[in-house]
């Protein structure tokens, strides 16, 4: 009798973890994160430019519709992905993936979300958001922890898909990954719906400097790298950024970017991997920390209930 209680308590847990997790995707589609609206808050108001307030303007109230209406402030609701930090100790460590593919098919009916995981060379839209390897998840195993804290990510098809990594030639240096970021940006930074979150990998090869920039703009928008000479870059380039005068939309303005953030590792003696993920302005991610007796905290929104 006790082992089929068990059975039960963990099944029990499954399904509230996943309806949890339903809700939360879809609430970060409808609702951008705290950070994300003070910091456009503060670009609204240091703004000069007549049609850049207008803009900013416009999109507050796109956001207060959101909102009110219960719906998706973007079309692109993205491809789900999630980035999980998990306690090994975990009581359903085990049952995750299941768990968010679940959450994911509920959030796209309940969103609603838009449907955007078509099979590779298939040519099918699944219809439920999920599919090979769909939706993503990136782990990161803590050893001796009981907890997990999961980011949620909407990855839109013009923001952070189209992002670029490379490996720069021996002697090209941190000028280098500069040059590189401005490149980026300044290529087709309009089309990601600017200002924009940057997001920078600093790694030893292309694919780990691409996993670190999709990191990098998980951080919150004034978060600062704990290496000195890391922030003084991230200072520099969002203040080199911001002179392009992309402006929100990318009708000009002062700010091309809400802020830099880099993520770094140790790397190659001969080889610097660089890359670049940006964030829109409408920056849809969330975070929530759930932990060994399935009690929750969200700490990416105010306000969310079940």
């Amino acid at each position: 009798m006790q082992q089929q209680e068990a059975v039960l308590d963990h099944d029990a847990a499954v399904a509230d973890l996943t309806n949890l997790m339903a809700k939360f995707t879809a609430y970060i589609g409808k609702r951008l994160p705290t950070d994300v609206q003070h910091k456009l808050g503060e670009l609204r108001e240091k703004e000069v430019n007549f049609l850049a307030k207008e803009v900013y303007e416009s999109m507050r109230q796109n956001q207060d519709a959101a909102d009110k209406l219960d719906r998706p402030s973007c079309q692109d609701t993205g491809v789900i992905q999630y980035f999980l930090t998990a306690g090994a100790k975990f009581p359903l460590l085990g049952e995750l993936e299941d768990i968010l593919l679940g959450a994911t098919q509920g959030a796209t009916k309940d969103g609603p979300l838009r449907h955007n995981a078509v099979e590779t060379f298939v040519e099918k839209n699944t219809g439920t958001n999920t599919g090979s390897k769909i939706p993503w998840l990136d782990w990161e195993i803590v050893p001796h922890d009981d907890s997990v804290i999961i980011d949620v990510y909407m990855a839109g098809g013009g923001c952070t898909l189209p992002g670029a990594s490379k490996v720069l030639m021996p002697g090209q240096g941190y000028e280098g990954v500069a040059e590189f970021v401005f490149d980026v940006v300044s290529s087709r930074g309009v089309n990601a719906c600017p200002p924009l979150l940057v997001g920078v990998g600093v790694s030893t090869s292309a694919e780990t400097a691409a996993r670190l920039s999709k990191k990098a703009i998980l951080r919150p928008v004034s978060s600062r790298h704990s290496n000195d000479n890391a922030a003084l870059m991230e200072e520099l380039l969002a203040d080199g950024l911001n002179e392009l005068g992309l402006g929100p939309q990318g009708l000009t303005g002062n700010a091309s970017v809400m802020g830099v953030n880099i993520e770094s590792s140790a790397r190659h003696p001969s080889t610097i991997g660089v890359a670049v993920s940006t964030g829109c302005w409408a920056h849809r991610r969330g975070r929530i920390k759930i932990k060994a007796d399935m009690s929750w905290e969200v700490i990416s929104h105010q306000g969310f209930k079940l």
